[in-house]
């Protein structure tokens, strides 16, 4: 019963608390109360955490966009961590083009140009799509998960303590305005006068009684003054008080911001050592095309060491022009072997711009004239060429032999 009772004053206490709060609240939206201000300093810590969260959720949305651009694999990501459970893992994007680039290759014949490169370029797709995972892991780690905790927890908890802030401070207010009621109506009192008439008239003495009632629920108000007054010493103690632990809080925003920009710099390394990995694998693979001639030749079985020309549609119509249409490929080949079986030069134009990859091999200028000879032990798809004081490795399908 005391139990009972206890809850039941407590709940009654509460819904005073409460019930004043929203009375003081509405008074100064209505402008008929006056309302404490927060000192200039708490009012921008405050600016500066709200504008900070708002910032780093967007920062963090497009975060996960970027990660993951798949709007369905982002809910069903979602959809397992509120579960608590590890979603199944599945092929990317990069990687699901590998398997079909090496599913097609298979398809067409690992010893044919077509399926060779394709085959290729898959296992690149692959070793790309691995490397997308690693930066997303890398990412989420370092810094989506800090911007996460940020908002999940030190915001909250911020958030929590602004508004027990507000609260105090809707007490504050509440207390003062009691108190300003309090005094107003002691004076009322004081000024009153609570003689007795001398007349014996009912008119007057019914008067005088209301008048003496009047003043006796005035002097109640004059005795909360004390009460009053004690009431905005303890709520002023409590609003500086919660004023002061909000202000430390908010005051952590600076470290926040100095975390943040770490994980913002190991996002940048991250992102920094993802696409240079994808440029080493797309320049190996660059490197790799290069050695098919199926551009300029039928789709068999060929060696894959002699470097692809990269040209356009023009250059190669001029080339074609240029050469002798009754010659064959087999002819030209056999020009090549007789040249590589000789121990003598000869001079070669160039069909295609060819920039050499490493220092062993010669950069080639369209259309410009060279000295090629063989050098034993050199692979059959190239040849030694000269130019002035500078030579190196040409790949053969770059040239035209002259007489």
């Amino acid at each position: 019963m005391n139990i009972m009772d206890f809850n039941v004053k407590k709940f009654a206490a509460e819904a005073g608390t409460f019930l004043s709060r929203a009375v003081q609240f509405t008074e100064e939206k209505l402008g008929q109360a006056e309302k404490t201000e927060l000192d200039a300093h708490l009012e921008n810590l405050l600016s500066k955490a709200e504008c900070t969260k708002l910032w780093t959720e967007k920062i963090m949305k497009q975060t996960e966009v970027l990660l993951q651009p798949n709007p369905n694999a982002r809910i069903e990501e979602f959809v397992y961590e509120k579960l608590d459970r590890k979603a199944p893992s599945r092929m990317n994007n990069p990687e699901l083009l590998g398997q079909y680039m090496i599913d097609a290759g298979t398809e067409f014949g690992p010893g044919t140009a077509y399926g060779n490169a394709l085959i290729k370029c898959g296992e690149t797709q692959k070793r790309i799509g691995t490397a997308d995972r690693e930066l997303i892991q890398t990412s989420a780690i370092n810094f989506f998960t800090p911007l996460r905790n940020f908002i999940d927890g030190d915001y909250k908890t911020i958030t929590k303590e602004r508004k027990l802030l507000q609260n105090k401070r809707l007490d504050l207010d509440a207390a003062k305005t009691r108190l300003k009621k309090a005094k107003a109506a002691e004076a009322r009192a004081a000024q009153l006068n609570t003689s007795q008439p001398e007349e014996n008239n009912i008119m007057v003495n019914v008067s005088y009684m209301l008048n003496l009632l009047h003043v006796k629920w005035l002097k109640v108000w004059a005795e909360e003054v004390t009460k009053s007054e004690q009431e905005v010493r303890i709520t002023q103690s409590e609003f500086d008080r919660q004023a002061e632990i909000t202000r430390l809080l908010l005051e952590g925003i600076n470290s926040t911001h100095a975390h943040h920009l770490r994980c913002l710099t190991d996002f940048v390394e991250a992102q920094m050592t993802y696409y240079a990995q994808c440029y080493q694998y797309m320049l190996d693979l660059q490197k790799q095309l290069g050695s098919f001639p199926s551009a300029f030749r039928s789709n068999n079985n060929q060696s894959s060491s002699t470097p692809v020309p990269s040209v356009s549609a023009s250059s190669v119509l001029a080339s074609a022009s240029a050469s002798l249409p009754s010659v064959s490929n087999s002819v030209v080949t056999s020009g090549f072997s007789e040249l590589k079986a000789s121990s003598g030069s000869r001079k070669a134009r160039v069909l295609y711009d060819y920039d050499a990859a490493n220092s062993s091999e010669l950069s080639l200028l369209a259309d410009e004239v060279i000295t090629v000879y063989s050098v034993p032990g050199m692979d059959s798809d190239w040849l030694m060429g000269e130019r002035g004081n500078q030579k190196g490795k040409v790949p053969i399908t770059y040239l035209e032999l002259l007489n």
